[in-house]
């Protein structure tokens, strides 16, 4: 591995070091994709594309605003506690490449994730996954924290996430990692926050509706989560209200806000509306 190679990977191993505090635990669930690629295909054919991983941060800002204890971290050692995070912020983990041709994992937080639209987080997506890596959001301090010798950066880093403002404000109140680009069905990681959503690729698998086989586009999304932040219950809560938010898709389609919602935010059936479930139990 070349000294470049090594320097620009010093930023993981700082994370990595002070992530192994954590205690995390992983979730799993088959999401039906159905109602989310029919309306990407929509918009591709009005001329817009939008991203699977800009749907998932969608859903995801939405159910994790309403679980407090989901965006939360954990503090002290000898009196050890939770403390709330501030606002709704993504850390969405980018696979990019350096000048100097080495491929780097760099992340980028987005904000206002419970409030911004779709069409917001697609041309946040696109604006991290085009712009140089040097003008990212916090490229600065990772450059910094990369030419420090390792025990000053590592030490930087900590006191750098110490506080719950400077914590959301560099690694999100909520993480997103995708590998859906590659033939990835399942994988699970720890962004550093209360729960990280882990998206695989969309393939189309066989479920059972009404009595029949059929095919589906499906997405394996993993969720880990903190077990010092919150428990399983809780975490299971906060997944099954995603996979819901994005299988029942067809409420958040514009000109739909305002109007009543369930306890996963999603708009309530009404009449002409296609029948919805889990995984399976639609018709």
């Amino acid at each position: 591995m070349s000294l470049s190679r090594d320097r620009a990977r010093r930023h993981t191993r700082h994370f990595l070091n002070w992530a192994r505090a954590a205690t995390p635990v992983h979730l799993g669930a088959d999401v039906d994709m159905t109602r989310v690629e029919e309306h990407r295909s929509a918009e591709r054919a009005a001329g817009r594309r939008y991203s699977v991983v800009s749907y998932l941060l969608y859903a995801a800002g939405r159910i994790v605003a309403r679980h407090p204890e989901a965006r939360a971290m954990a503090r002290g050692v000898l009196w050890p506690r939770t403390a709330p995070l501030p606002d709704v912020a993504a850390k969405l983990a980018l696979d990019r490449t350096t000048e100097s041709g080495e491929r780097v994992a760099l992340t980028a937080v987005l904000p206002r994730m419970d409030v911004a639209t779709l069409t917001e987080i697609q041309d946040l997506v696109d604006l991290c996954r085009e712009s140089d890596p040097h003008d990212l959001p916090g490229a600065a301090a990772v450059r910094l924290l990369n030419q420090l010798p390792p025990p000053v950066g590592e030490l930087a880093f900590r006191l750098g996430v110490r506080t719950p403002g400077a914590r959301a404000q560099r690694l999100g109140t909520f993480a997103v990692s995708s590998l859906g680009h590659r033939a990835v069905d399942v994988f699970h990681s720890y962004g550093g926050t209360a729960v990280t959503f882990c998206a695989g690729r969309v393939a189309d698998r066989a479920v059972v509706r009404g009595g029949r086989i059929a095919a589906a586009p499906v997405m394996r999304l993993g969720l880990t989560f903190d077990h010092r932040v919150l428990d399983g219950a809780a975490a299971a809560d906060v997944l099954d209200g995603v996979v819901k938010r994005l299988e029942g898709w067809h409420g958040d389609l514009s000109g739909t806000r305002g109007e009543p919602r369930d306890g996963a935010g999603i708009r309530t059936a009404r009449a002409g509306d296609r029948p919805r479930g889990p995984l399976g139990a639609s018709p």
